[in-house]
């Protein structure tokens, strides 16, 4: 799902840069071996790319969650948005690097049950934050208590929001082609 508008502006890269921009792409290119598109795109407003990344190492460093409790948290959200970009790339990481269980990322990927209850409480929740923009019940609360998670989580999961909001919005917009490196993992909705 992308806007039917598409920003014209050229997308930052490590050759157009300007004084802003570049040093988010150097640092991208450095950490990752390359520049996704998706930063190319969101450089055009430096601000964006540098909050996100930011927010998103902040989650992938801070959050309590392991690495698939973050994938779900991001491939849920990225799904409610229809980013296919985003849908694409954490695919990708789930399986290759935070070894997110193939049936779980299946589910995810499908919209079906996630055959794992703890992680599916953890997704429901996150629908849950997203479709009431932060407003869970009491008894939402109470179910991802139950399943081992904590308040902290709560908040974690709002970062994580905020992160794949800036990053889902922006792929909308900017109509990023996807990257070789997730191209296997492509999602279409």
């Amino acid at each position: 799902m992308t806007a039917d508008y598409k920003i014209q502006l050229a997308p930052q890269t490590l050759d157009n840069a300007d004084a802003q921009a570049k040093p988010l792409l150097e640092q991208a290119n450095e950490k990752l071996g390359f520049v996704p598109n998706m930063y190319q795109g969101m450089a055009k407003a430096p601000g964006v790319l540098d909050t996100y990344l930011h927010g998103y190492e902040l989650f992938r460093q801070d959050s309590g969650f392991t690495p698939p409790q973050q994938e779900v948290v991001f491939l849920t959200i990225s799904r409610l948005n229809g980013c296919g970009y985003c849908m694409s790339a954490h695919s990708m990481l789930g399986e290759k690097m935070s070894q997110v269980p193939a049936d779980v990322l299946e589910a995810i990927r499908n919209d079906q049950p996630i055959p794992d209850m703890r992680l599916a409480t953890l997704s429901e929740f996150t629908r849950v934050m997203f479709e009431t923009r932060g407003k869970p019940s009491r008894d939402d609360v109470a179910a991802f208590l139950e399943a081992g998670f904590e308040e902290p989580h709560i908040l974690q999961i709002v970062l994580a929001l905020a992160a794949k909001t800036l990053s889902n919005y922006s792929n909308h917009l900017n109509h990023p082609e996807l990257d070789e490196a997730f191209a296997g993992h492509a999602w279409n909705g």
